[in-house]
């Protein structure tokens, strides 16, 4: 079995055209944000990868092998459910209160401005419908943000050159009303 214990997020420092060469590890976001795992390549090689503790791999990061050799890591498709703000009643702002509502809850989640993407969960799904938004099921790959305290492989800076945060109060979320003419029974569901 190969080992593998380092990291390199996004091929960083790499040749595109050594990158391109590598041999391609897919796997889905269960498995990516494990530190320890076993895994085949392309190559059908066997690889134990040991990362350090709380390192997540994301799509496009190099694995480095104890025999110099590289692994492009692929995020490969999943079942996800994508969610938009509805076209008929709702407004991008509905996206927003949804990524607050499942980051309350610490759901992983993948931000992109028109739309945002969970793993599959009926609950909550039945949740953001009943926020008017539209929730669909689909099969792909599913990048999550980091968090807040991921390690990010970002510089630190120091207390002086940070920047002060001040309290602004937040108006009220408006909640989502509809006119006499909406039939509400409208599908929100795919």
């Amino acid at each position: 079995m190969l080992q593998i214990s380092k990291l390199m997020p996004q091929g960083a420092g790499l040749a595109p055209v050594l990158v391109k060469r590598a041999a391609t590890l897919e796997l889905d976001w269960d498995v990516r944000q494990k530190s320890r795992f076993e895994a085949t390549d392309s190559q059908d090689r066997q690889l134990g990868i040991f990362l350090p503790r709380g390192t997540a791999v994301r799509g496009g990061d190099v694995l480095v092998a104890e025999d110099g050799s590289l692994i492009r890591v692929v995020a490969a498709p999943q079942p996800v459910l994508v969610i938009t703000a509805c076209t008929e009643h709702g407004s991008p702002f509905d996206l927003t209160r949804a990524a607050y509502h499942l980051g309350n809850r610490h759901v992983p989640i993948e931000l992109k401005p028109d739309h945002l993407k969970i793993e599959p969960d009926h609950v909550l799904a039945d949740l953001l419908r009943a926020m008017h938004l539209t929730v669909r099921e689909a099969t792909v790959a599913f990048e999550p943000e980091s968090g807040a305290y991921a390690n990010t492989g970002h510089a630190h800076v120091d207390a002086a050159s940070k920047p002060k945060l001040i309290n602004i109060p937040i108006a009220a979320a408006v909640p989502h009303v509809h006119g006499p003419g909406c039939n509400h029974g409208h599908g929100h569901s795919h």
